[in-house]
């Protein structure tokens, strides 16, 4: 298999070539081995190497002190995109604006709508989508065409974020006493396996952008107004999400493979 690979006169399957791929990434003696054959089996490709490699060694030799100083690897999380912070950031901004205007806002009697309550739903949506831009991560080419990516990165970011939004909103609400965690949480994680399972035929930005206008223009904007807590946000709702939320992680595991191809 190393050898049909160093020369490239046969193409494996999907599958071959990605377990192929990822075994290369984590074992020392196969890529030796996958050296060696490019050496004596793919002269073309070899030559190419040599020619790639002595073009950037003095670009690299000059940038090295200063790639040096501005990135520590033993500082990032392995499984992080190095542009997580400024997503992350701005999950984490989006949740304390929604807790701040909800802290603010006048009192309303008990069973009213805050906007905390109304946001807290779709609110991971928007930093899910951005996890897995194209525009908003410099390096995406280069992270989509590794044998790791597809779902299963799109599943850590998505983690990461979630990680982030969900114990803020836990606290903000606590603290407010403006939401309770059974009110928007299960409509949350519905809508983010949602956005997971329609991002795999339209693509994750529009699917999230989608759903998040959706939901503002049928269910926020109308709740806000009218002042109420929409119909969908009450708890006797509870198991039309969890169907929901079931329904979007079968979808997502049934369509896992598409990611690698987006």
């Amino acid at each position: 298999m190393i050898g049909d690979y160093a020369r490239g006169d046969t193409a494996p399957a999907a599958d071959v070539l990605w377990a192929l791929e990822a075994h290369l990434e984590a074992c020392a003696t196969c890529r030796g081995r996958l050296a060696a054959a490019v050496a004596t089996e793919a002269p073309v490709t070899a030559a190419l190497v040599d020619t790639v490699r002595a073009q950037l060694a003095p670009q690299l030799a000059a940038a090295a002190p200063r790639s040096a100083r501005r990135y520590r690897p033993n500082l990032v999380p392995r499984r992080l995109t190095p542009v997580a912070a400024p997503w992350l950031g701005t999950a984490l901004g989006c949740t304390l604006l929604a807790l701040l205007l909800g802290a603010v806002a006048a009192p309303v009697p008990l069973g009213h709508a805050s906007l905390l309550v109304l946001v807290a739903p779709v609110l991971p949506l928007g930093a899910v989508a951005a996890s897995w831009s194209r525009p908003l991560d410099p390096v995406h080419e280069l992270t989509a065409s590794t044998a790791r990516a597809g779902l299963p990165l799109l599943l850590r970011r998505t983690t990461a974020v979630l990680a982030v939004v969900v114990p803020v909103l836990l606290l903000g609400g606590g603290l407010t006493g403006t939401t309770t965690a059974g009110q928007w949480l299960l409509p949350s994680l519905a809508f983010t396996a949602t956005a997971l399972a329609l991002g795999s035929v339209v693509g994750l930005t529009r699917a999230a952008l989608a759903l998040l206008a959706a939901w503002c223009a049928a269910v926020a904007v109308p709740a806000w107004f009218a002042d109420r807590v929409p119909l969908v946000l009450q708890p006797g709702q509870l198991p039309g999400w969890g169907l929901l939320l079931a329904i979007g992680t079968a979808a997502v595991i049934v369509r896992r493979h598409a990611y690698e191809a987006l």
